[in-house]
């Protein structure tokens, strides 16, 4: 898997933080009153959107592109203003929306991910 282009490298990344996200919601449970609560269990899915975030940036210089062809599946640019209000406003940000994120969008981004990445590698 060392010889993976770029693009395919950051897809799997997203992949992975999808994977953590879930894990780390079936650890602390789906429930929004503990993720209001609980700083660790907030922290580490903020980080992971944050990241896929970072990667989501990276994968619009690497092939705008796939992210034109794909938009309409996965709304990329939505992504890239949330880490933006991560990165300038992360105090200001609306804790419902980055739990929802977690719970309802990023099963959606890893699902496809999983499709894509199934196609690439075949």
């Amino acid at each position: 898997m060392t010889n993976l282009d770029r693009k395919t490298t950051i897809l799997l990344h997203l992949q992975k933080y999808c994977k953590e996200i879930s894990e780390n919601l079936d650890f602390f449970g789906s429930n929004f009153n503990t993720f209001e609560t609980n700083n660790i269990f907030r922290d580490s899915i903020s980080m992971k959107i944050f990241q896929i975030g970072e990667l989501t940036k990276e994968l619009d210089r690497v092939d705008k592109k796939y992210i034109e062809e794909t938009k309409k599946n996965i709304p990329w640019q939505s992504i890239i203003r949330m880490r933006e209000r991560f990165a300038h406003h992360y105090g200001e940000m609306d804790l419902k929306m980055i739990f929802n994120t977690a719970t309802q969008d990023i099963p959606v981004l890893d699902n496809f991910l999983k499709k894509e990445i199934s196609e690439i590698l075949k």
